[in-house]
């Protein structure tokens, strides 16, 4: 079985014949993923990588390049060698950084203060491009393979963005598969489940409005700030005592805002919490919604303030269909090896809008390891100095390539 030498001596071994061919071109896909790195834009702002892609792909030889799907999203499509089966397979790859400050020092680190490649998607990037070059050089299936560039993963909701505007019409997958780098896996292991593998995200803004005044004098007040810490405390309990301890579901209030700092004797009349919540049920995010209306209401009104609750879905839970979680999981296998393989991957209260493609499509949304030997000391998605494990690049590509190549078999083959 091939295998790739890691920093430190670390090995991971892949299999197959798409591997051996997309690690002869590793040095230039590491060189794709650093410029990307480089040169991070926001969601729906990705005009310098979307360029990179687009001429990366017409150099690959694939058959069709569509732009502006979605605002900057873009599709490759690759013929097989036969298209008898009729079969439309497609893989998606996010695009877009994080609006925050790189603080690493080597020098393909970010060229734009206040923006940085924090989540790996510059190297999903190239693995997808990585795997276009391979498949539009191979021609090894039968079939159709449809590759999604796509914008704004990062809260803008790109993918939605790219249904809304026709992707699935126009490119009518039979299934989608999308996959994310994990630092806390190391470089060679894959993971995915037949279930949820990441949470619906929710926002919440709750609104409390009280009766301002001189803190010398409360009790001619209502004190929103004090409302305020009651309920941060009693939102606390309806996961407790609500969720049955067997599901899921995180209740964070985050960020509150009442009052001038620099008036300290001054009683604010209103005050708001924002928060998220985290839940794989629609059952359980319903009752969570309610239960926060219900509790906040009562808990002000117990003080005589009011309170309201703002309470936004922005992405549903990521969860693959069981039948193409287990193709992925035995795609995954013939490359990597059953023992670098999680069948039963933890799911992730962290939130992903491929979820939006899964409601649509069939599909499956897998992990691959790229973090430090045991996945141990890697700096995890969205922190200052994380950046992508240029050495999982090749098995990457490869197992993109694999879910065409063994979804949409040709004749005879293997």
């Amino acid at each position: 079985m091939p295998h790739t030498m890691l920093p430190g001596g670390v090995r991971y071994r892949a299999n197959g014949r798409a591997f051996a061919h997309i690690a002869a071109f590793h040095p230039e896909l590491t060189a794709l993923r650093r410029d990307l790195h480089a040169h991070p834009e926001l969601g729906f702002e990705e005009a310098y990588t979307s360029s990179r892609v687009i001429a990366a792909l017409r150099a690959c030889g694939v058959d069709e390049v569509h732009t502006h799907i979605g605002k900057t999203g873009v599709v490759a499509v690759i013929h097989g060698q036969q298209r008898g089966s009729g079969r439309m397979l497609g893989l998606r790859a996010d695009m877009d950084a994080l609006p925050m400050t790189e603080h690493n020092t080597f020098p393909w680190r970010s060229s734009k203060p206040g923006l940085m490649h924090g989540c790996g998607h510059d190297g999903h990037v190239a693995m997808l491009v990585g795997a276009a070059r391979y498949l539009a050089h191979t021609r090894q299936f039968d079939g159709t393979a449809v590759l999604v560039f796509q914008p704004g993963e990062e809260g803008f909701a790109g993918a939605k963005a790219m249904i809304d505007d026709g992707l699935f019409d126009r490119f009518p997958v039979d299934s989608i598969y999308a996959m994310h780098n994990w630092p806390h896996m190391r470089p060679g292991q894959v993971g995915i489940n037949p279930g949820p593998m990441m949470a619906a995200a929710d926002r919440i803004t709750i609104h409390i409005a009280g009766k301002g005044g001189h803190g010398a004098h409360a009790y001619l007040a209502v004190d929103p700030v004090l409302v305020a810490a009651h309920i941060i405390t009693a939102v606390q309990s309806i996961v407790s005592r609500n969720v049955r301890p067997l599901d899921s579901a995180v209740i964070s209030l985050c960020a509150m805002q009442a009052g001038d700092v620099g008036a300290f004797s001054v009683l604010p009349g209103e005050a708001t919490l924002v928060g998220t919540v985290r839940t794989f049920s629609p059952a359980i995010q319903a009752m969570v919604e309610r239960r926060l209306n219900e509790l906040c209401s009562a808990v002000a009104l117990g003080f005589g303030a009011t309170a309201s609750v703002v309470y936004e879905r922005i992405y549903p839970a990521t969860i693959n269909t069981a039948p193409e979680a287990e193709f992925a999981a035995n795609v995954a296998e013939r490359l990597v090896g059953p023992d670098q393989l999680d069948r039963e991957m933890d799911p992730s209260m962290g939130a992903e809008d491929f979820s939006f493609m899964l409601q649509a499509k069939p599909g499956a949304y897998l992990r691959l390891g790229q973090g430090d030997e045991n996945g141990v000391g890697s700096c995890f998605l969205h922190n200052s100095r994380y950046d992508f494990n240029d050495e999982v690049l090749p098995l990457g590509a490869a197992l993109h390539a694999s879910l065409i190549e063994q979804g949409m078999p040709l004749a005879g083959a293997e």
